[in-house]
């Protein structure tokens, strides 16, 4: 049922029957292990060609409390496995999609306990000693400004940012993932809720991404694409700009990293609910933010394979230009 709220066991058992269901298309990656020695594991999605392909990442879960992000990542990997179109059959062939439904595992699972759980944010690694409080925000915790605006080192504060950048073993785990593949990645979209917003680098007031005007056009046309499907408004622009500074987030350290097309989504709603999110608005969100996604993810594969196609019509013109002279 992919429009209710599933429980960490009952997301790893969907994991290994999208494996089992597709196997010609899905493989499952464990690539890190948290503080309470959990995996962390994404859905690697696309054709198997052969060759060294692009990529996708998207990760969902960051905040342990935002049941929402997890949903839409499942709902995700559903409509790309289904999907039959000629673009997505051509985008499977070009394109890995790289998916973890759940990064925060910990603290996912610590938010299912009971009712006085419920909204918590943060991993489950012990501050440090005198602290007897529990957790860092593990968007506040990769080196990318890190430190400087719009966290705590308080380490009892829900946006305690760790001792050090990446201190946590979950970052450290994915910067490696990623930033061992670095040239691969063409799109980094990082799932969170709410607020209904697309966040562009940088979340530090006095950086601006090299691709600013370029991010916001493309933003502002996935927004349009949203708005499409149940008229929802979401707007469009750096964290400063339209919610708050910060620094040390997973989306500041994938552009630094070079990854051009880097995108936060702020899912449903508003505030009336908040991280509590009812079910009955699954779906809608779901489908909305789909739409958004799937603009985002087709331009970077546009732009980088028509960039390729005409490299390649140019040394074939100067190829045949050349035999003609010879």
């Amino acid at each position: 049922d992919y429009f209710r709220y599933h429980p960490m066991p009952e997301i790893t058992d969907w994991m290994w029957l999208m494996v089992k269901d597709h196997p010609d298309l899905v493989t499952m990656v464990d690539y890190g292990r948290t503080h309470e020695n959990r995996t962390i594991s994404l859905l690697k999605i696309g054709l198997n060609t052969g060759l060294k392909k692009k990529a996708v990442w998207m990760d969902c879960g960051i905040h342990a409390q935002e049941w929402i992000a997890p949903a839409f990542c499942q709902y995700f990997v559903r409509q790309v496995t289904s999907k039959t179109d000629p673009k997505m059959e051509l985008m499977m062939k070009n394109l890995d999609f790289y998916v973890t439904p759940v990064f925060n595992v910990d603290g996912y699972v610590y938010s299912w306990k009971d009712n006085t759980t419920r909204l918590w944010r943060k991993n489950r690694t012990p501050g440090p000693p005198p602290c007897s409080c529990y957790g860092t925000d593990l968007n506040r915790n990769f080196d990318a400004n890190w430190g400087t605006v719009g966290v705590s080192s308080d380490c009892c504060s829900q946006i305690h940012c760790g001792t050090a950048p990446m201190s946590e073993p979950e970052t450290q785990f994915l910067t490696y993932f990623v930033g061992s593949r670095k040239d691969d990645f063409l799109c980094f979209l990082t799932i969170h809720s709410y607020g209904q917003l697309l966040l562009v680098p940088y979340g530090h007031p006095n950086f601006t991404a090299h691709n600013y005007a370029e991010l916001v056009l493309v933003g502002t046309a996935a927004a349009g694409a949203i708005e499409k499907v149940h008229g929802k408004i979401y707007r469009v622009g750096s964290s400063p700009e339209i919610l708050y500074a910060n620094s040390g987030s997973s989306r500041d350290w994938a552009h630094m990293l070079g990854i051009p097309m880097t995108f936060t989504f702020e899912l449903r709603d508003n505030g009336t609910f908040g991280f509590e999110l009812p079910e009955d608005q699954i779906q809608p969100t779901c489908e909305e933010a789909y739409s958004g996604a799937l603009h985002i993810i087709t331009y970077a594969h546009d732009k980088a394979f028509s960039a390729a196609a005409a490299v390649w019509t140019v040394l074939l013109a100067a190829g045949t230009t050349a035999v003609s002279l010879m």
